[in-house]
């Protein structure tokens, strides 16, 4: 098992760097999605006290959590029984569906090449379809902190917190990188679909929200470290993010957020508007820097070198036991 889990590793990080998420494909997240959806539709028709939700929800969290983690060893076992190729391949494809480092950087781009164009309307519209915000009156400069945050925040839910569950995973016998990442992919999607503190998922989703932030909170927090010593600043980015990281309600975006605005000498957070309702949220770093694409490009940057040290660093390790 761990011969081949750098194997894994490696060809799963350049397949994602490559290939991405293609459309055509059916991706883990949307059978995920599809559970989710109808599964939570059918406990808001049926169930309306509000402690029975709260069970429904735990039922549905663990259930989606651990059925993926299980449900892919199982298609990594049987696929390596009927052939060692075929399962190499098969967890090649699945780790690589865990990991979002191409489509958050696909996502960044199609917003930025109409607002680098001056089409402030298109732009406006591709940015709907990856943030809750409304965008319809957003200016250039707001849009520009849409998705910078958007990155910020996805680099650690998408990127760094897969890779190191599928870390921690490749080094359990028997066990490999696959079911861990995809338990957390699991949770992550739970999080983003009905981990909301509003109706009427404030009970459906409460599990699945506590549980995504606590799996995400050490990921999160090596993921701020890491960037910090990349800045070249270690002490003085660090004390922003003690400064400001806690201002977030959220227990892990306000410190993701508060890394990418501390290392690349901006400010995050302020006023948004979700469904016609104002919004304040906190200031996150220190105004230094006004956000341009380049400076985005930078976020993206330095995601995929802290993706980069976290995989050579864990190849060193598998390969040395």
């Amino acid at each position: 098992m761990f011969s081949s889990s750098w194997f894994i590793l490696v060809l799963a990080s350049i397949c994602d760097y490559v290939i991405g998420d293609p459309r055509s494909w059916i991706h883990p997240v949307q059978v995920m999605g599809w559970i989710v959806q109808n599964y939570s539709q059918l406990v808001i028709k049926q169930i309306s006290h509000k402690l029975l939700r709260r069970f429904a929800g735990i039922i549905l969290g663990l259930g989606l959590i651990l059925g993926s983690a299980a449900v892919s060893w199982l298609i990594v076992k049987i696929t390596t029984q009927i052939n060692l190729g075929l399962g190499i391949v098969t967890q090649i494809f699945l780790l690589a569906s865990c990991f979002a480092g191409k489509s958050l950087r696909v996502a960044a781009e199609d917003v930025l090449k109409p607002l680098r164009e001056s089409d402030l309307e298109t732009a406006r519209s591709r940015l709907s379809m990856y943030v809750g915000r409304d965008t319809e009156q957003l200016s250039s400069k707001e849009i520009l902190r849409a998705i910078l945050e958007t990155v910020a925040e996805n680099a650690v839910d998408g990127v760094t917190s897969p890779l190191f569950y599928a870390i921690v995973g490749a080094l359990i016998p028997g066990l490999g990188a696959i079911p861990l990442a995809l338990g957390y992919k699991a949770a992550s999607t739970l999080d983003s679909m009905i981990g909301y503190l509003r109706e009427p998922y404030t009970d459906l989703g409460w599990f699945s929200a506590q549980l995504e932030d606590r799996l995400t909170w050490l990921p999160c927090r090596l993921t701020v470290l890491t960037l910090a010593l990349f800045s070249g600043q270690p002490r003085q980015v660090l004390a922003i993010c003690r400064r400001d990281g806690v201002l977030d309600p959220s227990p892990n975006s306000g410190w993701s957020e508060s890394i990418y605005a501390a290392i690349l000498g901006v400010q995050l957070g302020g006023i948004n508007t979700y469904g016609g309702v104002v919004k304040e949220k906190p200031l996150l770093g220190n105004c230094d820097r006004e956000i341009t694409p380049a400076i985005i490009e930078q976020a993206l940057a330095f995601t995929r070198y802290c993706f980069i040290l976290w995989l050579a660093i864990a190849i060193t390790i598998i390969t040395l036991i």
